[in-house]
């Protein structure tokens, strides 16, 4: 049974830094896209960044565009978010997600397997 663990949430001041950590087991990153998604107190989950399986596509959500950046160690079969210049806005429970799927996707119910989530504060 694939199993995803998420790390490195935390409480971050406006403008500070996070690395999130998604550990993938039971499945190869070479078969499965990755994406990260978040959701925040009263709203619906939303994709933030994704990586294919391939590792050649990556994408972001509009609002992380240039702040955050996706990226994979096939070694150590994780997928790591590196979130930069932090807003409130970004504060949300953060899951790691895998699909097997053709095309990257950004629909909650392409991704099968889920990690259990990590939390993210942003204030002062």
């Amino acid at each position: 049974q694939p199993h995803l663990v998420e790390s490195g949430g935390g409480l971050v001041q406006p403008g500070g830094s996070l690395r999130l950590s998604c550990v993938v087991s039971g499945l190869s990153l070479r078969d499965y896209h990755i994406a990260w998604f978040r959701q925040a107190p009263g709203k619906e989950l939303e994709g933030v960044s994704l990586i294919s399986h391939g590792g050649a596509v990556t994408d972001y959500a509009d609002s992380v565009w240039g702040r955050f950046t996706i990226s994979r160690d096939l070694a150590k079969n994780t997928v790591d978010l590196r979130m930069t210049n932090l807003e409130p806005e970004d504060a949300g429970i953060y899951y790691c997600a895998a699909a097997r799927i053709v095309i990257p996707s950004w629909l909650t119910r392409d991704y099968t397997y889920w990690g259990q989530g990590t939390q993210v504060t942003v204030s002062s």
